[in-house]
């Protein structure tokens, strides 16, 4: 592939979702106005339909309206989260940028402001808009520098706001009922050490149990405390209170070692700007 001349920068390539049209058009407007060289190439009616055309488009970002029918923007920021990325992703697809479209709302935007994730304001404003951007712009440079900001903030994010969007939604997750053996055990949730799933199972490991569940990791990542349980692989949930420490492989891989347990959890490419510095 050729590198763009220097008089045609490169594109950057982005979805939007939002359930009402004319916000989609404006909102295209707008970015063509603050972001030439951006390149809109897909629209989603639902959060639904935006997963699935991440998933199919693999974009830097994406923009979500928080409240959209079926699947909100929340939920959906959730899933893409979930999506494989870095090793595992076929084309090595880093994950994408969420930038959340809001009516203003004083608590969602003092949640933005802390720069875990971005936000346009309906209807979005050209000198709001070009805030936004280079906010974007420097997160998207920053990418593999290890000065991204860390996947908790954004996970507490999503907490917040589906809290306050759903004030009766569930309460945080306190027990695992877990098949041990040949029997079944409650668990309390601050005795695990970590959470590990493959294509049917989920294994929860304390430090004298392993026992299995049948809840995938991105289940238990909407119903555990994100402050008390970091993703740090599409596959692995890890207690924060159990991290020993970090080291690396050979092959410059991070690895998270965990207290009172023998085995060492691998970090993705995607969470490793958790432990920058490390």
């Amino acid at each position: 592939m050729n590198a763009p001349s220097p008089d045609r920068p490169a594109t950057t390539r982005a979805v939007i979702a939002d359930d009402e049209r004319l916000m989609r058009e404006q909102l295209r407007a707008r970015l063509a106005e603050v972001w030439p060289e951006l390149e809109i190439v897909a629209e989603a009616k639902n959060g639904l339909e935006a997963v699935q055309l991440v998933e199919q488009h693999h974009p830097a970002l994406v923009f979500l309206d928080i409240r959209m029918p079926g699947k909100t923007g929340i939920e959906a920021a959730r899933d893409i989260a979930q999506l494989p990325s870095g090793e595992d992703a076929p084309d090595g697809w880093a994950g994408c940028e969420i930038i959340f479209i809001t009516a203003y709302d004083e608590y969602a935007v003092q949640a933005f402001e802390q720069g875990a994730a971005d936000y346009v304001l309906k209807p979005a404003e050209r000198e709001r808009l070009a805030l936004t951007v280079e906010r974007v712009r420097r997160r998207l440079a920053q990418r593999g520098s290890g000065d991204a900001p860390e996947a908790p903030h954004m996970q507490l994010l999503l907490q917040k706001l589906a809290a306050q969007m759903n004030p009766s939604g569930a309460a945080r997750l306190k027990w695992i009922q877990a098949t041990v053996g040949q029997s079944i055990q409650m668990i309390p949730v601050e005795d695990v050490l970590f959470f590990i799933s493959d294509e049917k199972y989920t294994r929860v490991q304390t430090a004298t149990v392993e026992a299995l569940i049948r809840k995938p990791i991105k289940e238990l990542v909407e119903e555990l405390d994100a402050e008390l349980f970091w993703q740090i692989h599409r596959s692995t949930l890890v207690n924060v209170k159990a991290i020993a420490g970090i080291s690396r492989d050979l092959r410059g891989r991070q690895l998270v070692s965990v207290k009172g347990h023998p085995e060492k959890l691998e970090v993705s490419r995607s969470f490793t700007g958790l432990f920058k510095g490390m």
